[in-house]
């Protein structure tokens, strides 16, 4: 199974003012590469919460590249690759504001979440899915909120989990663990769900609610 997991720390609450990106490139289920980028947010603002549990502060990106310059290098590991990251709607929300932010043109990006992942394929086993839980089930060294080593636990629990079902291409997502995959576009965020999950009832319109008394 290939696949690129990614984590995101942002500078404050804004989508784009992503300060670090780290990715890890799997290649039959191994982490094969990593690398990681410090990015300069549009607006210098970093609030000392983000910055206590990161550690990034303003002075350590004032003169690195922004996103849009990020981009040129960032995009060739992007092209065709199932992305994943743990909480997945907070990364991919990041990541597709900041390519709105600087009006760049980019495809579809497919991806799912080893959060929902754990969850499923684990729900017998535990309880909680975090990654401090999912690392310390597998005894995986994490350094929380620090990017890559997020990025390379993501990408561990990920392949522990398509190993567990045997799913070795992105479609058997769906078909062998019933996740339906999301998507990174221009147009909206879409998040991955369960293919079988129960649509809730639809309530009856005002005019048959006296019924029910």
């Amino acid at each position: 199974m290939d696949f690129l997991a990614l984590d995101f720390e942002n500078a404050n609450v804004q989508d784009i003012s992503a300060c670090e990106i780290v990715i890890a490139v799997v290649r039959n289920y191994k982490i094969v590469e990593s690398k990681s980028w410090l990015i300069r947010p549009p607006r210098m603002q970093f609030n000392a919460f983000n910055s206590k549990l990161h550690g990034i502060k303003e002075s350590d990106v004032k003169d690195e590249r922004n996103f849009q310059e990020l981009w040129t290098e960032l995009k060739l590991y992007f092209t065709d690759e199932l992305l994943i990251a743990h909480n997945a709607a907070f990364d991919m929300q990041v990541l597709r504001s900041l390519l709105l932010y600087y009006r760049i043109n980019f495809k579809p990006m497919p991806f799912t979440c080893s959060f929902t992942l754990s969850k499923k394929v684990w729900k017998n086993e535990l309880e909680k899915y975090g990654l401090r839980t999912m690392t310390k089930y597998f005894g995986i060294q994490l350094d929380h909120h620090r990017a890559e080593s997020d990025a390379m636990a993501c990408a561990e629990i990920s392949s522990k989990a398509f190993r567990e079902y045997q799913v070795s291409i992105p479609e058997e997502i769906e078909s062998k663990l019933h996740l339906v995959l999301g998507s990174v576009a221009q147009e909206k965020l879409i998040q991955p769900r369960n293919k079988y999950l129960q649509l809730p009832a639809k309530f009856p319109t005002r005019k048959y609610r006296k019924h029910w008394k």
